[in-house]
């Protein structure tokens, strides 16, 4: 992953920020469509649609280092990113159908992810270098 731990820390604050913003709910006047957790949000990779740029996830994703190594080549691979203790990822809570409970775990997880990253912890991969 090539970013530093700043960077990381104010991509995944705007993701929270997001999130708490309702980022995830439904679209004016159609409360049927729910929007993909991650996807196209401040932390995706494909946030920005580019024409003619594939929209596939790769290496360069600050979020694959948290993907376990056997889902990375997956759809979506930030969908298999445990959030908790119990190893519930984005793919097994939407399976459950409970969104709220999705939604509150993947606040979760960037708070404890962003306050670890904040304490020096080496999480998602990035190491605290000083240029």
């Amino acid at each position: 992953m090539a970013t530093n731990k700043s960077d990381l820390i104010r991509l995944l604050e705007a993701e929270l920020d997001f999130i708490e913003g309702g980022g995830y709910s439904s679209p004016a006047g159609q409360p049927w469509v729910e929007r993909p957790v991650f996807y196209h949000t401040p932390s995706c990779i494909n946030h920005w649609l580019v024409p003619y740029h594939k929209e596939d996830c790769h290496d360069d994703c600050v979020l694959m280092e948290a993907v376990p190594p056997e889902h990375r080549s997956q759809n979506l691979p930030c969908h298999h990113i445990p959030l908790n203790k119990a190893g519930d990822t984005v793919k097994s809570l939407e399976a459950r159908g409970d969104r709220e409970q999705l939604v509150n775990d993947v606040t979760e997880w960037l708070r404890s992810t962003i306050q670890r990253l904040k304490e020096g912890e080496d999480v998602l991969g990035v190491s605290d270098v000083k240029y």
